[in-house]
Parts: C-alpha cells; structure tokens; sequence
C-alpha cells in the first residue's frame, strides 16, 4: 500500500524559494573584490537568481550543460548557486588555487560551456582560455564600467550588464530531484583530479542534515561567516543550510587574512563561522597579539584537517567560542560526522570532556560508517582498534563523473582512505590517511597525534609529521616544523617537549625546521610534496 502524501521532487530551486518567502528580508552582506561591503537580502538573491536563468536560457544552454565559477564567497556567486541549478543546468565550481594547467584540464573533461569569474582571477582566465575550447561564454562578476577594455578574452561581458537586461519573472523547472545540480573535482594529489556530481536530492538532504542541532545548528538567529569557500564542496553546503533556515550571510570575499576576518565578525555581529584550521591559525595569531576578543562570535565549525588541541582550547578557553570538530570528503557533499557532546558527557571532567572534543565526531543522520581491517572484516567500536573507514549514504558518491577511476565502491561502501577508531558512542576519530599512517616495528603511529603535540608547543606554527625509512625499525616518524614569527626552538627542546605526553616510540627521531609547509588548494598539508622535499634527508645516528 502507498502513503497517500503529496509528492514534490527536492530541488535546489525549492530552498531559495522558500528563503525567498518566509526569510525575505534576512541580510546577505559580502565583502566585494572592489573592497566595499555589499548588502542585501534573500529576497533580492531570489530575484537575481531568476535573472541568470534567465541569462542562461538567453545562451541556448541545454539541460545539465555545464556552468563554471572561478570566483570568491560573495553574493554574485550565491545567485549562480541558485540560478544556475535551480533551471536544470550544473553548476561547477574550480579551486582557483590549482595549477593552470590543472584547470584547464578540469574545464576541458567537465566541458563547460560558460565561465563566471571574479576580476582577481583575469590573470588564470587569460593563461587557460585558449586551452579551453569548450568555454564559449565567459562573464566577469563585475560592474560593467569594471570591465576592462583589452582583456584578451573573446566575448567577454560584466555580470551586471548580463543578469540586468533580463526579467525577474522565472518559473523555475520542475524536475527529476535525481538530476545533477552541481560538481566539485577532488584535489588530485595523485593523477588527475575527479569530478563528484551532486544531485539535487543529495545536495538538499544534506543542507537538512547540516542544519541539525547536533550538527552545525543553524537558525534564523545566526550570522554566519563561511570562510570555507563557495569553490569548495558548496562551502560545506552552508549556502544551502541557510537559506533553507532563513539564517544571515557574511561573505568574506579574498581578504581572508586575520585582520580582515576579525573586523568582519565584529563589524556583522557574526554568531558562527566555518574553516580550516590554517585560517583559523591567522586569525588567532592576529588576534592574541592584540588582546582582541570577541563580542557575538560563539561557536565555529572546523573542518578539513585535523584541528589541533592547542586551537580548540585556545578558542574555548581564551575567546569562549565553542569549536565543532567535524570530518567529510568532497566525495560526501561533504559532511560525515560532527562533534557535539551528548547528554551524559555533561558530568564528565574537562579533560575527559576534551578527550571526546578531539575526535571527529558522531555520524549525521543519512550517513553510515565503519571500520574495516586487512582482510575487509568489519572491526569493533571499541576506540582502540583502527583500520580503514568505510562510508555510504545518499550524499555519498557512488561513482565519478564519466565513470573516472572506475567503479570506487567496495560492496556498496565508499572506502574514504582515511584510517581511524570508532567508540562505543560511535564517535570517530581519525588516526591518519591510509597513505600517511607510520608503521614502526610493527607498531602503527598516528602522524596527526605527532603533529598535535608539536603544534601545541608555543613558538610552533604549524607541524607535519612522516615517516622515514629505518635499517631496524622499517620507519620512524620525523617531524617538519615551522616556526612562529620571531620566536625560537630547538631541536633538542621539541623532542623534550614530547616527554609525557605519549610513548617513548611514538616520540619523533628528528625535527626538520623549514620555511614553509607545501599546502594543497583546499588548504590542507600536502605530505607527498613535503617527502619529496625531504628525498635526500637522513636519519641522525644513534
């Protein structure tokens, strides 16, 4: 027998709909390439939205053909979120942190057919246009007296002039919630990078998840700063969250250095924010220096990599801003699991407390995983053993765009390539990527516990920890450390600094200091370009 409910497909379109009518008047303010701040409301953005399909349909684009964005968190960005998907087209957007030739590579396997691009990013546009023969339209994100006059890009108009000459009147498409909505590349550390294809369904179950309270929370009574960005995994769908919620918008634009992101909390009254931990690292180093505090700010979401314990405490204890752990992949849209204490942790020790902070967290709802050793067997939730993490869901992929890399799921499980625990209150704690994990006399060391401590250590800005091969022990952890401006360390202090706080085995043979850290696009520490960095290093003698 079948229910006898109405049945609507859940599209995209539905959410800024919704925003539109029920949280009209809430703010969107962005920060502008130009360097103003720009307001307005959902209202406005529902109208615009209409506008670029307008646009679109203007182009003769087909169904599912492909829009590309180079561009900022900002509120021209969040219209071609809406517009674009919302009339049946694809949205897809490009880390401009890639190589050029990365890009153009993307652009090309995605076949995008238009190109939507903040002014910062004409240099790229201008080195990979003429490889990109599919691009036959491209839009600066500007006034149209901003548009420069020789660009060098065919057919180049300003946004302004193209969305302005359109109508405001647009009857969004109703569709199969199944088609795709929008597409993210993975970062492609090794080989070329591949496409995960969200679906209208996945994207908006998602962003009902995200907003969960024992998720990321999201209200009305929110202003939120997504420093996560808009090219990224939709911003961790928090574009979608809050639209669905009615919460306000902050957009940071490209200033995200920690000057910029500070004023822009106050200046906004923003109430929760979310990043990687290197932004955040900025902002408390501007910060503390200072002795600036801040007024509204309460919790943030951090996510992406690990978060080092010195951070949480330095957020809870110093700014009294709660700090959510959370884990995902852009093969998950991107959410998997985030920490929030349950009821019974309330009585618990502080230590105790943050022990449960540390790790990843509980898996959201529509989110299944577990752990799996060498043989495939699944492994207890017992916090202690760890193996290979395993994920499935509807927000989770199933296979990549055009079929790339084959089919990747193991028995109807995506294997993350992420290696952890899982306790008995099924939180997760990642121990380490499969391919960073340290294996030492048989014994297996987390690199991001190393890196933990390390980074703990005052005049330690930022650490990572690999493995280097040993005559007796097959490896041994090494640690790579740069130092904090104007402050010093040494090697012999560092290793000291270990003393206590975890097994003699696990404490690192060396400390490499070096200038920089090789960072991905995404922000997050590019280990195989670090050991290529190290090819020649040595171990000390014993």
């Amino acid at each position: 027998m079948l229910g006898l409910m109405q049945s609507q497909p859940l599209l995209i379109s539905s959410l800024i709909e919704f925003a539109e009518r029920h949280h009209g008047d809430a703010e969107i303010v962005s920060r502008r390439v130009e360097g103003d701040l720009h307001r307005y409301t959902y209202k406005d953005v529902a109208h615009r939205a209409r506008r670029v399909a307008n646009a679109l349909d203007g182009l003769k684009l087909a169904f599912s053909d492909r829009v590309a964005t180079l561009a900022w968190n900002g509120y021209r960005h969040l219209e071609l979120y809406y517009g674009v998907s919302g009339s049946g087209r694809v949205l897809h957007t490009i880390n401009p942190r890639l190589h050029p030739d990365q890009i153009a590579w993307i652009a090309n396997h995605a076949e995008d057919q238009v190109l939507c691009f903040d002014l910062s990013f004409l240099p790229l546009v201008q080195a990979v246009h003429a490889r990109c023969p599919t691009i036959k339209h491209y839009i600066a994100l500007c006034d149209s007296d901003k548009l420069p006059a020789d660009s060098g890009i065919p057919n180049l108009q300003s946004y302004e002039s193209w969305v302005g000459a359109q109508a405001a009147d647009y009857a969004w498409p109703v569709f199969d919630e199944n088609t795709a909505s929008s597409m993210c590349y993975t970062s492609g550390t090794t080989g070329n990078p591949k496409a995960a294809l969200y679906s209208h369904r996945s994207s908006t179950l998602h962003a009902y998840a995200a907003a969960l309270p024992d998720v990321m929370c999201i209200s009305a009574r929110d202003a939120i700063l997504p420093v996560v960005p808009m090219f990224h995994v939709n911003a961790w769908g928090i574009p979608y969250s809050a639209a669905l919620t009615g919460a306000k918008l902050v957009f940071p634009g490209p200033a995200l250095d920690g000057k910029s992101v500070y004023e822009l909390i106050e200046a906004e009254k923003v109430t929760y924010a979310a990043g990687v931990p290197t932004v955040w690292q900025m902002l408390l180093t501007h910060m503390k220096p200072a002795g600036l505090k801040f007024s509204t700010l309460r919790r943030t979401v951090i996510g992406g990599s690990a978060c080092p314990p010195a951070m949480i405490n330095a957020f809870r204890e110093d700014y009294g801003v709660e700090v959510l752990h959370a884990w995902g992949m852009t093969e998950m849209s991107p959410l998997g699991t985030l920490c929030t204490l349950k009821n019974k942790h309330d009585a618990l020790p502080d230590t105790e407390k943050m022990k449960i902070r540390l790790k990843q967290g509980r898996a959201l709802y529509g989110v299944d995983m577990k752990i799996v050793g060498p043989d495939g067997k699944e492994l207890p939730w017992d916090g202690k053993v760890f193996g290979d993490l395993y994920v499935k869901g509807p927000w989770v992929v199933r296979e990549y765009f055009k079929g790339e890399g084959g089919d990747p799921l193991v028995d109807g499980w995506f294997p993350t390539g992420d290696v952890g625990t899982i306790d008995p209150d099924g939180y997760l704690q990642i121990t380490d990527r499969s391919k960073d994990v340290i294996k030492s006399g048989g014994e297996w060391i987390s690199s991001i516990d190393v890196e933990n401590i390390a980074v703990a250590h005052p005049a330690v800005a930022m650490a990572a920890c690999i493995g280097v091969a040993h005559p007796k022990w097959d490896e041994r952890p090494i640690i790579a450390v740069v130092k904090k401006p104007g402050m010093d360390v040494t090697r012999d202090e560092l290793l000291r600094f270990y003393d206590g706080k975890t097994a003699k085995w696990q404490i690192p043979d060396d400390v490499v200091f070096v200038d920089a850290i090789p960072l991905g696009a995404t922000g997050k520490m590019l280990k195989t370009r670090l050991r290529e960095q190290l090819k020649d290093y040595k171990l000390p003698q014993a």
